[in-house]
């Protein structure tokens, strides 16, 4: 395994964040993940090294943090640095915002799923429009100061919003985001690129959720006919039973990509999957640490050998340049 500071935290972190959104997760009545396969998934990403892991008070209606503390509580908390997020609530029917009873009373159910008495990060999971960041940001400075949370998040906001909180924090002296968690991937990059580029100048680290694009950047899925957004999906994929699948990731801008990553994954005797991974982590502008998620720890293996994976200058931006056309246009998505 890699290792890497988290950004600016002076944290040492794995080169792969364990994702574990689907820990407890129903689907028509079928969990995806259970408590069993969680912990197996856990067990194999540390004997492989890792050591990040990140969750969230509603993955799974708080299941995923309740599975992850309890394969903790054998273990011993300092070896991890653990994750988790802040909008949706557990306790309460009724504040699902970022005010100051909701984050305290969501950090308490967090850590008593967790067993634990602190978090290494604690993320909003959402900009909230109708709570002023001022409130937000003096309330988690608090739980920093108590020593609850070591270094806060941001999660799936603007770069105007991120932009708007750092500015917040340094003018009232209060904590700032040290962390960051777009949706990012090889073949969605200009779309958030302005985002990327308030990381980059303020030493931020992103840790992108969704870096295979779905699963559709490991190469499993195949076009089907001339339609850009038809594909031919293996049974029991994401692709077959999400109905926003191709609304989010399917692309002709997605096709070509794959397409380059593909190419490079040949030459390096790797897999798709492995190559997308490396081409985040070689990210040189930020720290960057994708967050994985595995069905399977075969899966979880795969992902992991990207670490093993090494792509020149060349390549990397022959996976760049796969997002625009003959002309030198971009390649449009929906995503």
């Amino acid at each position: 395994m890699e290792y890497t500071k988290l950004g600016a935290t002076g944290v040492d972190v794995s080169r792969l964040c364990l994702g574990t959104w689907r820990f407890g997760k129903e689907s028509d009545g079928v969990v995806e993940t259970d408590r069993e396969t969680a912990h197996d998934l856990l067990d194999a990403f540390a004997d492989a090294g890792g050591n990040f892991i990140d969750t969230a008070n509603g993955y799974g209606d708080g299941r995923s943090e309740t599975w992850i503390g309890e394969w903790l509580d054998e273990r011993d908390r300092e070896d991890y640095v653990l994750a988790s997020k802040v909008y949706w609530t557990q306790e309460s029917r009724f504040q699902e915002n970022l005010s100051r009873k909701t984050i305290r009373a969501e950090i308490e159910g967090t850590l008593d799923r967790l067993g634990t008495d602190y978090l290494d990060v604690y993320y909003i999971h959402r900009w909230d429009d109708e709570t002023p960041i001022t409130e937000t940001l003096e309330t988690l400075t608090g739980l920093v100061e108590e020593g609850t949370v070591n270094y806060l998040g941001a999660s799936t906001m603007a770069a105007w919003q991120l932009t708007k909180a750092l500015w917040k924090a340094d003018a009232e002296g209060l904590q700032r985001f040290d962390v960051t968690q777009p949706l990012y991937h090889a073949a969605y990059e200009r779309d958030v690129a302005d985002y990327l580029s308030v990381c980059a100048d303020q030493d931020l680290a992103v840790c992108p959720y969704s870096p295979l694009a779905g699963g559709f950047l490991t190469g499993k899925y195949e076009r089907a006919g001339q339609g850009t957004y038809d594909v031919t999906a293996p049974e029991g994929s994401r692709g077959q039973l999400d109905d926003l699948f191709s609304d989010y990731y399917v692309s002709e801008r997605g096709w070509h990509v794959l397409d380059a990553i593909r190419t490079v994954a040949e030459e390096e005797g790797a897999t798709p999957a492995q190559v997308a991974l490396r081409w985040l982590v070689e990210r040189e502008a930020f720290t960057c640490v994708p967050i994985v998620g595995a069905r399977t720890t075969d899966q979880l293996a795969e992902n992991l050998g990207a670490v093993d994976v090494s792509l020149s200058a060349d390549q990397r931006h022959r996976i760049r340049d796969a997002r625009y056309d003959e002309g030198g246009d971009y390649y449009e998505t929906t995503a």
